[in-house]
C-alpha cells in the first residue's frame, strides 16, 4: 500500500502530519498530486473547535492547486495527467431551484472538498465526480505559481459579494476586518473604481500587514470610535458599500450606522451561533432605505472570474501569501496563523 504525508486533525487542537494511505482514483473522478494548499480562516476555526460536517480524524484543506496524477477510467473530463489545475472545492447538486436557475452558490445541497471528502493537506487527494462536472475546477495559467493558484477559492467568494453589493466607480467603501479576506477586499474595491476604502479592525498588528494592499485609511477601532471616524471622512454622509468580513456582532451594528442613505451592506463573516442577533436599529435601515445584503460562497463564474483577476495582477496575491511552510512544518505554521502571526499561509507537500 503507497503511503503519503497528510495532516490529520484527531481532537480539536489536537493535530499532525502523520503517514496514511494514499487515496485511491475515483472511478468516476480523478487523484490529484497536491502542489500547494493555503489554510483558511475557516480551517482555523475548525482546528480550534470542530465542525459540524466533520468527524475526527479528518484531513482538512481546501484551497488547492495540483496537477492530475490519475483519471478514473469512467471519469468524464477534458483534463488529463499532468494538467496543473487550480481546484474550486465547492460542488452543487445540479438539481435543485437554484442550481435550475443558475444560482449555484445557494445550492440547497453543496458539499466541499475537505468536508465531505477528504481536504488537500496532503500529497494527494481524490477528485470526486461531483466536483468536476460543473466547472469550479480549471486549468492553471502558464506562468502562474502554485501557491497563488492555491487561493483562487477565497477570492472567489468576495468576487461574489462586491459583485452582489455593486461596488462601483466613485463608491466610498468600508471593510471590517483586516485578515486575508478584509484584504481581497480591499484590493477588488480598488480594481472595481471605488473612490476611497477604509480598513477597520482592533488588531494594530494585522492593519499594518494589511497596510500593503493601499487602504485609503486604516482605522483601529479600539482607538477611534469607527462610526464616528467614517462619517467626519465623508462629510457626515457616511459610505456606500460596507463589507463586514469579521465575526464580531459589533461591527454589523456599526456598519448600519456608518451606512450613508441607499447604501448597501454586506455580512461576508459568519458571527458566533450563541451571538447571531445583535441589536441593529432597524429604524436606520428603514428611513435611510439600506440594503442588507448576506453571501457566503461563489459560483463557477465567480471562480473564473477571480483566477482571471490573480493572472492579471489586480489581485496582488504576492503580498496576501505572508508565508509558505513545507507540510511537515504544518503544526508550526497552524499555530503561528491561530496566533494572529500569519496573513496567509500557504503548504507545499
Amino acid at each position: 500500500m503507497k503511503m503519503m504525508q497528510a495532516v490529520v486533525v484527531e481532537n480539536p487542537m489536537v493535530f499532525s502530519v502523520q503517514q496514511v494511505p494514499v487515496p485511491k482514483t475515483p472511478r468516476d473522478g480523478m487523484l490529484v498530486k497536491v502542489e500547494a494548499c493555503g489554510l483558511c480562516g475557516s480551517d482555523l476555526r475548525t482546528l480550534r473547535s470542530g465542525h459540524k460536517n466533520i468527524t475526527f480524524p479528518w484531513t482538512i484543506g481546501h484551497e488547492i492547486c495540483g496537477t492530475v496524477f490519475e483519471i478514473g477510467e469512467a471519469c468524464i473530463t477534458s483534463f488529463e495527467v499532468g494538467d496543473r489545475l487550480a481546484i474550486g472545492p465547492l460542488a452543487y447538486c445540479g438539481e435543485c431551484e437554484f442550481c435550475r436557475a443558475g444560482r449555484f452558490e445557494l445550492c440547497e445541497n453543496q458539499r466541499e472538498i475537505g468536508q465531505q471528502w477528504q481536504g488537500g493537506l496532503a500529497e494527494y487527494v481524490a477528485i470526486d465526480a461531483a466536483c468536476i462536472k460543473l466547472g469550479n475546477i480549471q486549468k492553471v495559467p502558464q506562468g502562474m505559481q502554485s501557491i497563488h493558484a492555491a487561493v483562487i477559492e477565497p477570492i472567489s467568494s468576495c468576487v461574489h459579494a462586491q459583485q452582489k453589493a455593486n461596488v462601483t466607480l466613485g463608491d466610498t467603501v468600508v471593510i471590517f476586518g483586516a485578515g486575508p479576506i478584509g484584504c481581497i477586499h480591499v484590493a477588488l474595491a480598488k480594481a472595481r473604481g471605488a473612490f476611497q476604502v477604509f480598513l477597520i479592525d482592533i488588531d494594530e498588528t494585522r492593519l499594518q500587514m494589511a497596510a500593503a494592499f493601499g487602504p485609503d485609511r486604516l482605522i483601529n477601532a479600539l482607538e477611534v470610535d469607527p462610526v464616528e471616524t467614517v462619517l467626519s471622512m465623508t462629510n457626515g454622509t457616511g459610505a456606500e458599500v460596507i463589507l463586514v468580513a469579521t465575526p464580531a456582532p459589533k461591527a454589523s451594528v456599526q456598519a448600519v450606522e456608518m451606512a450613508k442613505k441607499g447604501g448597501r451592506i454586506v455580512q461576508f463573516g459568519g458571527l458566533p451561533h450563541n451571538d447571531s442577533k445583535p441589536g441593529i436599529d432597524m429604524n436606520l435601515v428603514h428611513y435611510r432605505g439600506l440594503t442588507i445584503l448576506g453571501t457566503s460562497t461563489f459560483a463557477p463564474s465567480h471562480n473564473k472570474i477571480a483566477l482571471q483577476l490573480v493572472e492579471s495582477g489586480l489581485i496582488p496575491v504576492d503580498k496576501l501569501i505572508t508565508h509558505v511552510f513545507a507540510l511537515k512544518d504544518f503544526e508550526k505554521g497552524a499555530h503561528l496563523a491561530l496566533e494572529g502571526k500569519v496573513l496567509k499561509g500557504v503548504y507545499l507537500p
